[in-house]
């Protein structure tokens, strides 16, 4: 139907400012009613956000997760991440392999899992997805060395996951199809896959910084930072690495060599992308088709369970390790429970992959579990993650709540 699509729009986004003032009534964080907004307009209720209508809003997600992941660049100052010391990188190493290991070892001999099974969900286990943690912090206005830390591991966070996830996919491959493993050709090509994603982002800052360095003209740098944007994650996309990585490297290099346009740059992505990136949440809630939960039954609380002890552990001993401020060992993990995004994406790429006529039936049934499990377990993290980042950040003194939050 002619204009059907604007008449979606408008919906979701009536009925996102209705929640935005509920949200703010109730003091919960606005990215929790929207997923359960989502949740609501999707199949599991009303059916307005149909699988067919979901497929057509596709870019709408793609483009907030390169804003989100530009969000995420900016604040990664050189001095910041210098003053936190080692305990990022002991924070990122810990809970990232922590919760693979966690997830694997306990969808295996205690759940009994099939073994290709339990290796790609304790793969995509061990990401973290940044929208949900960046929203909570831009909500709140957070500042302060836990909120620092959040943001530099959920942005590095990708480029472990990634490895991880290369890895265990060339491995199932393998067992699947009974060819041989070559590990460190596996470990090669998750490593070129970073770079390249790196070196995409590190490539257009440049360029945007010798255009833009003296521009003044906010209208001007908004136009270029969108055709950069835009550019990047369209290249991304076509050589098949992370847009999220470049996206932040781009970020981040920008924050680094201009400091002056990277204010400019950041207030004028903080002025649009919430059109985005409230889209971004209720899209995602709408992908839940309760039906599912009798198809994964017990193993998705298994997964959720495993993996929230995962990523709560495997951080606060990282920031033990690392010895990183008493806030940050106490709360860090608390914030890192979303998976949303990144974690998605791996599942769309694992489902893509193994029901492929090559893998034949054993393929496709382990793909339709892990993507059930993440579709199911997704939705819990949206809705429980934001109001556990909101209790870890006011439990470290860095929002200050008020009449409209």
């Amino acid at each position: 139907m002619k204009g059907q699509i604007f008449l979606y729009l408008a919906a979701i986004f009536a009925a996102a400012y209705a929640t935005k003032v509920l949200t703010n009534k109730l003091k919960i964080p606005e990215v929790t009613g929207f997923v359960i907004l989502g949740v609501i307009l999707g199949v599991s209720a009303v059916n307005l956000l149909t699988p067919a209508v979901l497929d057509q809003f596709s870019s709408l997600s793609t483009i907030a997760l390169g804003m989100i992941a530009f969000t995420i660049g900016i604040e990664l100052k050189g001095e910041v991440i210098k003053s936190l010391g080692k305990s990022i990188f002991t924070i990122v190493t810990c809970e990232s392999i922590g919760t693979f290991l966690v997830v694997f070892l306990v969808l295996r001999y205690i759940y009994k899992a099939e073994l290709n099974t339990a290796l790609l969900l304790g793969a995509v286990a061990s990401a973290t997805a940044p929208a949900a943690t960046v929203a909570v912090i831009r909500q709140y206005k957070a500042k302060g060395p836990l909120t620092s830390t959040i943001l530099a591991v959920v942005g590095l966070d990708d480029a472990a996951a990634l490895i991880i996830y290369v890895f265990i996919e060339g491995f199932v491959s393998s067992s699947l199809l009974g060819t041989s493993i070559s590990i460190p050709i596996m470990l090669v090509g998750a490593l070129i896959e970073i770079l390249e994603a790196f070196g995409i982002g590190i490539a257009f800052a440049i360029l945007y910084v010798i255009i833009l360095r003296k521009v003044k003209n906010n209208e001007q740098i908004m136009l270029l930072l969108v055709a950069f944007l835009m550019g990047l994650i369209g290249i991304a996309e076509y050589l098949g690495v992370s847009e999220l990585l470049a996206a932040m490297a781009f970020g981040a290099v920008i924050v680094n060599t201009s400091p002056v346009l990277s204010k400019k740059s950041a207030s004028i992505v903080s002025s649009f992308s919430p059109i985005f990136i409230t889209a971004f949440f209720i899209l995602g809630g709408a992908h839940l088709d309760i039906s599912l939960i009798k198809e994964i039954g017990v193993l998705g609380l298994w997964y959720f369970v495993a993996r929230s002890i995962g990523k709560t552990g495997g951080a606060t001993l990282g920031a033990n390790i690392g010895r990183a401020p008493k806030t940050v060992r106490n709360l860090v993990g608390f914030a890192l429970l979303p998976q949303v995004g990144v974690a998605l994406a791996l599942a769309l790429a694992i489902n893509k992959e193994f029901t492929m006529p090559q893998y034949g039936s054993a393929g496709a049934t382990m793909a339709k579990i892990v993507i059930n499990v993440l579709l199911f377990t997704t939705i819990i993290t949206e809705i429980i993650g934001p109001l556990m980042t909101r209790h870890a950040l006011k439990k470290a003194g860095e929002i200050h709540l008020t009449d409209n939050n």
